[in-house]
């Protein structure tokens, strides 16, 4: 397997290579050379496969021979060991249930699967690795997991201060170990401008070997496309014709989903549901992009206002018309949300998070415009996550997942850090 730049399309690296170092020296995202189209006959008998089997042969032909068979069928057994069912909520509406993870939230894979990889890739060298990883709320809790006591390997989460749930906050900041949470005073845009920083800083590369474990890392997006497989085997034979909602903030999720159509999976479309950070639903209305500072929302996760992987979008789908045949944007404000969440409560007694609420309300627009489709609206985190939100909406205390309620005594441990580039650069240098 080849990967070359988003945007030096013709400098090319190894799959190691891309992992490791997360980021290209110019700035772009890597990308496969090749995403190849998986067997017919695959597709066609995916319901005969469990998950992990699934799984390791989307992985297996998309990276080429780059690890032994052997050795990549071990890495799923390891990363790819909890479910990702289908709810009906009606005859027209699903749920993909992301959320049943160690962290709760559909990070769990993608963080998974790059822990095991970097620390196969990881395990003949000398030096330390140090991950980087910026946070708006589940990404940080799902990398401390997986990378939790992982040999050879450091974690710094950086979490915008004030912007992410009490739970959330405590999934990251309660590990201690190899795990280090930097509680920035700034936005989510704020902290993935200095991990991006960091990542051309010569200083900083010669002190360290830094990679990332956000979503411009390949090694996330590889995994997140294996659900999408998952989900299209659960449907009704008949209804495998559904499109796909995901509630988007950095556009990882749906670039995964990219990838799974271009390897064979049939998705007739998707939708692109977002908060009031809504700068790719106005790029596919205008083919004008305009990233904007992020706009603080109760569906947090998704408060991204220069979502990086739109560079991978654009590659994917070439031309501004590509990407408006193959995704719909869709926006939705708090209050809309807040009605999302109670109406699936009352409507058909299940609690959605707010995440979940943006997509459900993306697709009761997107149907009564398209009438007699079926649709998947990926549930990304469990509504535990965000009892602040939940509660007071649903009017009602909510179950909390013992994995969850177990943080609720225990110590924060974060490091304040200025929302500037030359006092993360100092505290990096100084503390390893």
């Amino acid at each position: 397997m080849k990967l070359y730049s988003t945007n030096s399309p013709t400098n090319y690296v190894s799959l190691k290579e891309a992992v490791l170092k997360g980021l290209p020296d110019d700035n772009g995202l890597f990308m496969p050379e090749v995403i190849p189209a998986l067997p017919k006959e695959f597709i066609k008998k995916l319901s005969d496969y469990p998950f992990p089997v699934i799984a390791y042969e989307v992985s297996r032909h998309l990276l080429a021979e780059a690890i032994p068979e052997k050795d990549l069928y071990m890495l799923i057994r390891n990363a790819v060991n909890f479910s990702a069912p289908i709810v009906a909520l009606d005859e027209s509406k699903y749920i993909l249930e992301l959320f049943h993870g160690p962290s709760l939230a559909f990070k769990d894979f993608g963080a998974r699967f790059m822990a095991q990889l970097m620390s196969y890739f990881n395990k003949n060298e000398d030096k330390e690795l140090t991950i980087l990883v910026a946070t708006s709320g589940d990404t940080g809790g799902a990398v401390a997991a997986g990378f939790y006591k992982t040999p050879g390997i450091n974690v710094i989460i950086l979490y915008p201060s004030g912007k992410v749930s009490a739970l959330q906050e405590k999934q990251l900041t309660t590990l201690g170990e190899n795990i280090t949470a930097l509680e920035v005073d700034g936005t989510f845009d704020d902290c993935q401008a200095m991990v991006k920083s960091a990542f051309l800083d010569a200083d900083l590369n010669a002190h360290l070997r830094l990679s990332s474990a956000n979503s411009i890392n390949i090694a996330r997006l590889i995994p997140q496309s294996f659900y999408y497989f998952e989900a299209y085997k659960q449907l009704p034979k008949d209804e495998r014709d559904a499109i796909f909602c995901v509630p988007s903030g950095n556009f990882g999720n749906l670039t995964a989903g990219l990838f799974a159509q271009k390897m064979g999976l049939p998705i007739q479309h998707f939708i692109a549901a977002t908060n009031a950070n809504d700068v790719v639903p106005e790029y596919l209305a205008s083919g004008k992009y305009n990233p904007k500072p992020s706009v603080q929302t109760i569906s947090n996760a998704m408060d991204v206002g220069n979502p990086s992987n739109f560079a991978r979008m654009l590659d994917l789908c070439s031309t501004w018309n590509t990407m408006q045949n193959t995704i719909s944007g869709y926006t939705c404000n708090d209050d809309s949300t807040r009605k999302g969440m109670k109406e699936v409560k009352e409507k058909y007694d299940y609690i959605i998070d707010p995440h979940g609420a943006v997509g459900y309300n993306a697709i009761k627009d997107y149907q009564e415009k398209h009438p007699n489709t079926k649709a998947v609206v990926l549930e990304t985190a469990h509504y535990s996550k965000f009892l602040d939100v939940v509660e007071p909406v649903l009017e009602d205390k909510v179950p909390i997942p013992e994995r969850l309620a177990v943080l609720a005594n225990k110590e924060k441990v974060a490091i304040q850090m200025e929302n500037t580039f030359e006092s993360f650069k100092e505290w990096l240098i100084q503390s390893r």
